[in-house]
């Protein structure tokens, strides 16, 4: 049995990239990182979040392998809510990403399923 010569047999370029949501209240903050993590060629950005209930809905959605989260997300639920309800489903990491560093900032993030946490 021959091969198909009409198949493709080149691979899909985004099935091992990484998949990433962003969650940041700050529209320029999330431009940065588009803009920063865009350019990477394993990475790709398939959703933007300004607030801790858009990026559960998008996360439970879109079904990231990485979530980039701020903590503080002025109104409605904190990144640590929005982690701990991210974080209960399959598959989906969390990484902290914030200006926010005291050990009770650190520690709540973690005990709420947060996979990483780094300073911006």
């Amino acid at each position: 049995m021959s091969a198909d010569p009409t198949a493709d047999t080149t691979a899909d370029p985004t099935a091992d990239r990484i998949r990433i949501l962003l969650c940041d209240d700050h529209a320029v903050v999330r431009a940065g990182l588009l803009a920063l993590l865009g350019s990477e060629p394993d990475i790709e950005v398939i959703g933007e979040a300004g607030s801790g209930e858009e990026a559960v809905a998008l996360a439970t959605r879109l079904t990231p392998d990485v979530v980039l989260m701020d903590l503080q997300l002025g109104s409605g639920i904190d990144g640590v809510e929005a982690t701990r309800r991210i974080a209960a489903g399959p598959g989906t990491h969390v990484l902290v990403l914030t200006t926010y560093d005291t050990d009770a900032d650190i520690t709540r993030a973690i005990e709420a399923g947060a996979t990483g946490y780094l300073l911006k």
